[in-house]
């Protein structure tokens, strides 16, 4: 926009100050984004999933839709036990927001969904259950639905039967289960409009991509063996601005691993978290890649790796954008930067041995389709511009007619002073100045300044204009000349800008087309963060690479530590643990209080569960035999939701792990039967105990650490090779305990009660009779009051009532002996006597 402003002497002048300008920016030296005015694409949109699932003669059927990547994940047809583990597993794992299925189910399904939905305590929250008539979930109907839909990830240009010979390469149509909970699915999320619930009714959900996944190979952990080795560890955000919003990770396992540079490869961390496996051609592939990065030489390639890792944004989302035609400017500064990034990615891995299979795979998979959509973009996007004027714009050369156009809009100012200069000669001598403005959607405007006689709106009328609007005590008119810049010039904004949005559409297209390789790079490129994150962790806290021997059925650790205790002790004693064939399968530990029976166990299902999720372990050494699953009773994971007593808690985390564990499960119990009777609580832990020896050869491996000293005193469990006994070393030096944390053969003579009492801050007077009435228990002797504590108290009692007495004033017209007779007397006399 330009203006022209005359003096009573009706000479021009510059603008006025409320005048917008037409302006274009120059383009960018080099088309990149700027590090300082870079917007963070990582936005925390709230993540739902949907899964659906079907049952029948014994398979399951599941498939789910995720929004944080607009994916849809789907598990082959998998057999499952009628009590429905599998489906529960799986339920755990993703926490759907909603359950989809038929409602034509055997009773099965029916008795397990309803279970599902009874579930008031659970985190996070219950899903919805939702029945979609069995018509819905057709073979043919779901293949139909699944060949018919758009798909941003598959090229317009494909035929039919090409996109059809497409998708069988990706979704196993063979698996007739599958095939129809995901026809079950998109029915759902075209009848929700999950995502899409303000668009268009013509715009579809978005699908960037099928993903399969499976659940075989994998180590049953649950969520009370996450809870109490800290694997993970929730707590509140201190920041007052996200107390409502959410929790941050405490001091756990994942927390000191988790060194990833993008999101992607910290929610990869957590799912390999979540789904240890046995599967060691998979365990040996991660191992390799980070034994590759502990050597010193590769140090350097390491940390440039992490920088670039750095760069990898949120793809997913910014494709969902531009399926939705949400694009932002910051979307196309993240997603060149990503790109570029993960070129850098592949040339570094191309220099890398071949013969590790993840450099293998980023160097092939990384494809030159990563550097047409960088030059991409970099050739056709103006940043600078594009930052400067909140939306997408172009560079110049791109297209001769926008290039026309702006020259046409940016020459605009000096032409309409002239405009003006020859409007204000054909005005009246009254009129001080004039100018001619551009204004984005209307067009061409003469403006002229509010007169002192211009009242009522009849005045506004002068003869040859026409009238269009007051604002700030500005008149706007139509003349003949700003109908002909319309006409002659149009709305040069709104053309630029309409047809940079198709030019920005295009582009869109181009890179849709190409999103198989992009979510291909988040792929790989989280795994490569992943792993970075882990050997960084490995070289920082001397981690040793484990061996898995799958004919071993045991574990054996030399040197083994606590990860998190080593980290808060200020010096820690590593012990070793070996267990497997036909000896010592269950390891029955004793010890004084705080002597670290506790920590041993959890040292040891630690290292075990970083050993199955592809982790160094902070260990000398470190043999994994075959592990299928972890039970632990270590601590009550307490809730007023579960409505269960502190002991029933414990009963149901026992017998979790004595009906579910085989010859192949590590199984750690600290302290169990202590929160009920004494007596009551040693036989329950006999009884669970020698029904595991009774199983012989099959029996789990066994971590027991107990204070009951008679269950081997009174030789409460059968002698034999399968159990044997360690103890925490000590020695007693005077009055004081000293330990040394050391485990050892052998079996504690005495609990140590009265040591940990001291240390935690009881009277000694208290911790003396303690131990003389816990004598007097082991000896049958009866327990009598203490005489000399009972003739003291009565001696203080009586010297506080002869204090009384001695301050009463019998002068006093005011006192009443009855009542201090019966306030004070009378009391004090029932505790003497």
């Amino acid at each position: 926009m330009a203006s022209l402003g005359t003096t009573p002497g009706r000479t021009p002048q510059g603008s006025g100050p409320r005048e917008a300008s037409v302006r274009f920016p120059s383009p960018a030296a080099v088309p990149a984004p700027r590090e300082a005015e870079e917007e963070e694409v990582e936005e925390e949109e709230l993540a739902e999933i949907h899964l659906c699932v079907l049952w029948n003669s014994g398979y399951l059927g599941i498939a789910y839709y995720d929004t944080s990547d607009s994916t849809i994940h789907f598990m082959p047809d998998a057999p499952d036990h009628e009590s429905l583990k599998l489906l529960q597993r799986v339920l755990d794992e993703i926490n759907p927001q909603s359950v989809v299925t038929s409602a034509k189910q055997d009773e099965n399904m029916t008795r397990f969904l309803g279970k599902l939905a009874s579930q008031e305590h659970r985190e996070p929250k219950r899903p919805e259950i939702i029945f979609l008539p069995s018509v819905d979930f057709g073979l043919e109907i779901s293949k139909q639905r699944l060949l018919s839909g758009n798909y941003s990830f598959i090229p317009d240009s494909m035929t039919a039967t090409e996109k059809i010979l497409f998708l069988s390469s990706i979704i196993p149509f063979d698996c007739l289960l599958t095939v129809r909970a995901l026809g079950g699915l998109l029915k759902f999320l075209g009848r929700r409009r999950i995502g899409v619930e303000l668009e268009d009714y013509n715009v579809s959900v978005p699908i960037l991509g099928f993903k399969k996944f499976v659940l075989t190979h994998l180590v049953n952990i649950d969520q009370d063996t996450y809870s109490v080795l800290q694997i993970f560890k929730s707590e509140s955000h201190p920041s007052v601005y996200k107390v409502a919003s959410g929790l941050k990770e405490g001091l756990s396992l994942f927390g000191i691993l988790n060194r990833c540079r993008c999101k992607w490869g910290e929610k990869l961390l957590r799912l390999w978290f979540t789904r240890p496996t046995h599967d060691l051609g998979e365990l040996n592939s991660r191992l390799d890649v980070i034994q590759f990065f502990l050597l010193p030489q590769n140090l350097d390639m390491a940390q440039m790796l992490h920088r670039l890792l750095g760069h990898i944004k949120n793809v997913p989302l910014i494709l969902k954008r531009m399926k939705l035609s949400h694009t932002k400017v910051s979307d196309w500064q993240v997603l060149y930067k990503t790109v570029y990034s993960a070129l850098g990615l592949r040339d570094a891995c191309r220099s890398l041995p071949k013969s590790i299979q993840l450099f293998r795979d980023i160097a092939q998979e990384f494809s030159d389709d990563l550097h047409h959509i960088a030059s991409l973009i970099g050739k056709v996007v103006d940043f600078e511009g594009s930052l400067a004027e909140n939306r997408f714009t172009v560079l110049p050369n791109i297209d001769p007619e926008i290039d026309d156009k702006k020259r046409r809009l940016m020459g605009l100012p000096n032409f309409l002073t002239e405009i003006a200069r020859k409007e204000l000669e054909n005005l009246d001598s009254r009129i001080p100045s004039c100018s001619v403005i551009y204004i984005p959607l209307i067009g061409f405007l003469l403006c002229i300044p509010r007169l002192s006689s211009m009242v009522e709106a009849s005045d506004f009328e002068i003869d040859g204009l026409d009238f269009m609007f007051l604002s700030e005590e500005k008149l706007h008119y139509r003349s003949a000349r700003t109908k002909e810049l319309d006409a002659l010039l149009g709305d040069l904004h709104c053309e630029i800008r309409d047809q940079e949005t198709l030019l920005m559409y295009q582009l869109q297209c181009q890179v849709l087309a190409r999103a198989a390789v992009l979510t291909r790079v988040l792929d790989l490129a989280s795994r490569l963060d992943v792993l970075l994150a882990l050997a960084s962790a490995a070289r920082d806290y001397g981690y040793s690479r484990p061996r898995y021997s799958p004919q071993v059925l045991g574990v054996r650790i030399q040197n083994g530590r606590h990860p998190l205790m080593e980290l808060c002790a200020r010096t820690f004693v590593p012990n070793s643990t070996e267990c497997g064939g036909d000896k010592g399968r269950v390891k029955v530990i004793t010890g004084p209080n705080s002597s670290g029976k506790s920590i041993y166990l959890k040292q040891v299902g630690l290292i075990v569960f970083m050993a199955l999720v592809g982790s160094f372990v902070p260990a000398e050494e470190a043999e994994i035999g075959a592990v299928d699953a972890i039970f632990t009773r270590i601590h009550s994971c307490e809730s007023i939701s579960l409505g269960l007593s502190t002991f029933m808690i414990d009963l149901n985390q026992v017998a979790k792990a004595v009906n579910n564990a085989t010859a192949q499960s590590l199984v750690l119990i600290d302290e169990f039967g202590k929160g009920t009777n004494t007596v009551d609580g040693l036989a329950l832990l006999a009884a669970v105990l020698r029904h595991w020896l009774a199983l012989g050869r099959t029996c789990p491996h066994i971590f027991v650490a107990t204070n009951f000293l008679s269950l081997v005193q009174l030789q409460l469990l059968p002698q034999g090779p399968l159990v044997q006994y360690l103890t925490m070393e000590t020695c007693e030096d005077g009055n004081d305990l000293v330990f040394f944390y050391q485990v050892c053969e052998g079996v504690a003579k005495a609990s140590h009660a009265s040591h940990t009492a001291i240390q935690a801050g009881l009277p000694n007077r208290l911790v003396a009779r303690g131990k003389e009435v816990s004598d007097l228990i082991r000896s049958g002797k009866p327990i009598k009051p203490v005489k000399d504590l009972l003739k003291k108290n009565q001696m203080e009692n009586c010297q506080t009532l002869v204090d009384k007495f001695m301050k009463l004033d019998l002068e006093d017209p005011n006192l009443d002996l009855n009542v201090f007779m019966n306030q004070e007397v009378l009391p004090a006399a029932t505790s003497i006597l």
